[in-house]
């Protein structure tokens, strides 16, 4: 980073099913959330970056900038950033660019969905804006389909059985046991996994993230100081169509954000102990600790038998992931980032990480996080 960035706020809702409340009622929980975290008065607020995917289709809403704006006194610039299930870290990463740049000292970023008001079918079928209109809509696919397809390409290039997958979702919930803000907090036997309802083979309804609403807020400052700092913010993008690529087994995007972040942030791999990957379906947790290069090719599954056993060699997803905590889109990049710096802070860790993709892997974002009293 050019100039120190510290992660001076950050406020969530809980992620689930809020037929209550609103967009704008959920956008406003965790924005005053982040602000009495920060103890920052609304008025240092200079921008506002919101990231959001389906507004316009599950709540018939546009112009989400001069929505959040409007919910300071002031009313400081804003602007929408959308990268589908990646809005999230992209929403970061344009903060961090503002920062950087001097344009701005102190940064609020909102990611928000209300995605229960919509019909499943269209949720579905909105969530394929993600994925390529001309190579990949017209076959009638969903993301369901696309990871179902990769999952089968992956067991038959690594012999991954159904039974090891099934740790994943397992080790997950778990984990969000224990988190106030999680959709689901109960306990899920790996056995349970395996018998769930099949959605898309290999992968049954218990490997799948939920539909879900929820916000996430971070207040982002090179005026403020806090124990927690950015040390990298990067991101990559690939081919929305899993169909031009010359593997659906690996996320390039991934990769190649992997490499720059940990370029930028000037520490080695092994530095990193806590990890929150974008675990949209289980096969993708178990593919993206390979990419971030914490596991070898076709031994990520490793990571999660030791977690499982309760020996981690690797802290990922204490929060619960998306599988658990729940998946409203242009928020869990946000989330992620949030539970990160609540794991390095409650475990004296120096290092973490958040990965954030959306599509199949078609936009990336990683941030590391350090926390500076570790």
């Amino acid at each position: 980073m050019r100039q120190d960035i510290f992660l001076a706020g950050s406020g969530l809702t809980r992620f689930g099913e809020w037929w209550e409340k609103s967009l704008r009622d959920l956008m406003s929980e965790a924005a005053t959330a982040a602000l009495r975290s920060s103890g920052m008065s609304p008025l240092e607020i200079d921008l506002v970056v919101v990231a959001n995917m389906l507004a316009e289709t599950a709540n018939d809403q546009a112009g989400l900038g001069a929505l959040a704006s409007s919910l300071f006194p002031h009313r400081p610039p804003a602007l929408r950033v959308e990268a589908a299930c990646g809005s999230g870290s992209l929403a970061l990463h344009t903060a961090c660019a503002f920062l950087e740049s001097g344009r701005a000292k102190t940064v609020l970023v909102l990611g928000a969905e209300k995605m229960t008001d919509a019909p499943a079918n269209a949720v579905a079928e909105a969530l394929m804006g993600a994925a390529d209109g001309e190579l990949d809509a017209p076959s009638g696919i969903t993301f369901p389909g696309i990871f179902g397809l990769i999952g089968q390409r992956y067991m038959h290039e690594y012999d991954l059985t159904r039974e090891q997958l099934s740790v994943v979702s397992a080790v997950h919930h778990r984990n969000a046991m224990d988190n106030p803000f999680a959709h689901f907090r109960q306990e899920l036997s790996p056995e349970a996994v395996s018998a769930s309802p099949l959605v898309s083979d290999p992968l049954r309804l218990f490997d799948c993230s939920p539909v879900s609403d929820g916000a996430a807020a971070c207040i982002l400052s090179t005026a403020r100081r806090s124990p927690l700092r950015i040390a990298a913010s990067q991101v990559a993008s690939d081919t929305l169509s899993i169909t031009e690529r010359p593997t659906i087994v690996s996320f390039p995007a991934t990769r190649e954000a992997m490499s720059r972040a940990l370029l930028e942030a000037g520490i080695e791999r092994s530095d990193i102990r806590a990890v929150e990957t974008h675990d949209c379906f289980s096969i993708a947790a178990v593919i993206n600790v390979e990419d971030l290069g914490f596991a070898r090719e076709g031994e990520g599954i490793r990571l999660y038998e030791e977690a499982y056993a309760g020996h981690p060699s690797l802290f990922v997803n204490m929060s619960g992931g998306l599988k658990a905590c729940g998946h409203p889109v242009a928020a869990t990049g946000l989330k992620q980032l949030i539970d990160a710096g609540k794991h390095l802070e409650r475990a004296s860790i120096r290092y973490g990480l958040a990965h954030n993709f959306g599509g199949a892997g078609a936009a990336c974002g990683i941030h590391i996080l350090e926390n500076i009293e570790a």
